[in-house]
């Protein structure tokens, strides 16, 4: 039976995967309220189609950081692809370049850096960077990003600690020491990624760190992880260049906003300063749809890539991309928007229910 919808796919890998490895991607912080909840706010979000409008055209392509994509459907940061099929971020980013969109490259790879380049040089690829406590480290990996061609580099925020994610303590999961000490060597000798993936995450960094980062590289910065006004107020006192609104997949700290709630907030914090992009419960092209309508100029994905790389590896993940961009085609025809330009706030209302 073919799969026609991302929860499928969720299904399909569910089954596929080993127990430890589906709690591994799937699982939350604590109770996973937050996680759920990223889902579950998109559904109390209702549309409001307007008709009798030319669409016999519609264009979905837009622009990230001036680099066209074409589709407002991008791959989120997500570590270790090769737990779901064995070329592991190779695969993702062949699928990447396949459907003209862009691909954080997680610092938690499986893959070498060179490596998912090679595979698919023509991609747009940002990077996502775990800051370590050794500046000289971070500044050999950013400038080693840089001369591979990546175009941005994403900081994730919201992990100074690991949050409690009880399915790989019941687990016993130690991803990195598995996956990662048999290549572990000294960073001199150039392997440098598996020494930072084994290495803490520094829980000391503060905004005043940011300009260090700004001196050492002319990459455009993103901060991932970003949930309220405040901060997004600070993104744009510091000269970021994006936010990306996220709390982790539900990962780090339960109980936090979904998303999409706390979307808003920070899409009027920024006063169109920066551009602001969105991950965490997007399932359908609706959802997309419901993102840009608040304010996002892209959306992420996360789990549901994992989910195709379990299908059927880089054309799994191409599958999944192609029911989304169709499902989002579906909903801007029908809701009467000819370009992503056109989809407003006056498009959503939210239910009472």
């Amino acid at each position: 039976m073919p799969l026609v919808c991302l929860t499928d796919f969720e299904a399909h890998a569910r089954e596929q995967l080993s127990k430890s490895t589906w709690d591994f991607i799937e699982g939350g912080a604590d109770d996973c309220l937050t996680r759920d909840d990223n889902i579950a706010a998109f559904k109390k979000i209702r549309l409001r189609p307007r008709y009798l409008k030319d669409v016999s055209k519609v264009d979905m392509r837009t622009t990230i950081q001036g680099e066209e994509i074409s589709t407002p459907i991008c791959i989120a940061p997500t570590g270790f692809h090769c737990l779901a099929w064995p070329d592991g971020e190779m695969s993702t980013a062949r699928a990447a370049q396949a459907a003209g969109i862009c691909y954080i490259t997680s610092t938690y790879a499986s893959c070498s850096l060179e490596d998912i380049v090679a595979t698919a040089p023509g991609g747009l690829r940002w990077f996502q960077l775990y800051v370590h406590p050794n500046r000289q480290l971070n500044k050999q990996l950013i400038q080693k990003v840089e001369s591979l061609g990546f175009k941005a580099l994403v900081i994730t925020v919201d992990a100074p600690k690991i949050g409690n994610r009880r399915h790989n303590i019941t687990n016993q999961v130690n991803l990195m020491k598995n996956l990662l000490l048999k290549d572990l060597g000294s960073p001199e000798k150039g392997n440098l990624m598996p020494y930072l993936q084994m290495s803490p995450i520094d829980s000391s960094i503060c905004w005043d760190d940011l300009s260090w980062f700004q001196s050492i590289t002319r990459l455009p910065i993103i901060l991932k992880g970003i949930l309220t006004k405040e901060d997004a107020e600070l993104a744009v006192k510091h000269n970021v260049h994006g936010i990306i609104v996220s709390n982790h997949g539900g990962r780090q700290l339960d109980e936090v906003p979904a998303s999409i709630d706390a979307l808003t907030e920070v899409v009027a914090a920024v006063k169109g300063k920066i551009e602001v992009y969105l991950d965490g419960g997007i399932r359908t092209g609706n959802d997309v749809l419901k993102a840009l309508a608040l304010g996002a100029k892209c959306v992420f994905l996360g789990r549901p890539i994992l989910w195709g790389l379990a299908y059927k590896g880089e054309h799994g993940v191409e599958e999944v991309l192609n029911i989304l961009k169709n499902e989002f085609h579906t909903s801007m025809t029908l809701t009467g928007c000819r370009s992503v330009a056109e989809i407003s706030r006056d498009l959503i209302q939210f239910s009472r229910l």
